[in-house]
């Protein structure tokens, strides 16, 4: 099963991400966490670019897609296959709205993405930029040049404007708890079809 966990920055992704995985790890179910840009070679030389912005738009393209070739092989498909619910901080809809917000086609971004397995569940945390850029700030990081109120303004239009059949939206300006509540409810509804009877128990567990 794979959950992916997308908004604009400060949304509270990464939170969110860590809190879901002990709630689902708490009831016996394997669960991996892992992020995109990734750690790789790919992934570090994308965080390099996202602190000096030295990067054209479409080489980031080129840069994200390698990243995510090599996470999608080595990773997500992998756990998946062994029956691992696989999380994901960030993931293609993510490039689709940032490049799109610098202004590349969303439609080829899309395209360019074919390869990569389609979330079960895809979790999108909808904060506005104000709200974003207040918590960046008060979690003491700086704004890289991505961060500004008009850039995460277009970025917040895309992702609400993406078709994507597993998309379902949480109000993000709520407290910790109860996005995560809201994001079990949805995971849980998917667990209950892809588990079975075994689901039933897990669920119980997890209500409980």
């Amino acid at each position: 099963m794979l959950v992916a966990i997308e908004g604009i920055d400060g949304a509270g992704k990464t939170t969110l991400a860590r809190s879901l995985a002990l709630k689902l790890r708490g009831v016996g179910l394997e669960t991996v966490v892992s992020k995109e840009p990734t750690n790789g070679p790919w992934g570090m030389l994308l965080r390099q670019s996202a602190a000096t912005g030295r990067f054209s738009p479409e080489e980031e393209v080129d840069v994200l897609l390698r990243d995510r070739r090599q996470h999608v092989e080595d990773l997500i498909v992998p756990m998946i296959g062994r029956g691992a619910v696989v999380i994901l901080d960030r993931y293609f809809p993510s490039m689709v709205a940032y490049q799109g917000a610098a202004g590349l086609p969303v439609d080829a971004l899309l395209e360019a993405n074919a390869f990569a397995p389609r979330p079960d569940v895809l979790l999108l945390l909808d904060v506005p930029p104000a709200i974003g850029l207040q918590r960046i700030w008060e979690r003491g990081s700086t704004p890289n040049h991505f961060e500004t109120t008009e850039n995460l303004s277009r970025c917040r239009d895309i992702f609400l404007a993406l078709e994507l059949p597993s998309k379902r939206v949480i109000d993000a300006t709520a407290n910790a708890e109860t996005v995560l509540s809201a994001a079990l409810a949805l995971v849980m509804e998917v667990l209950r079809v892809r588990l079975g009877a075994l689901g039933a128990v897990v669920l119980r567990r997890l209500a409980g």
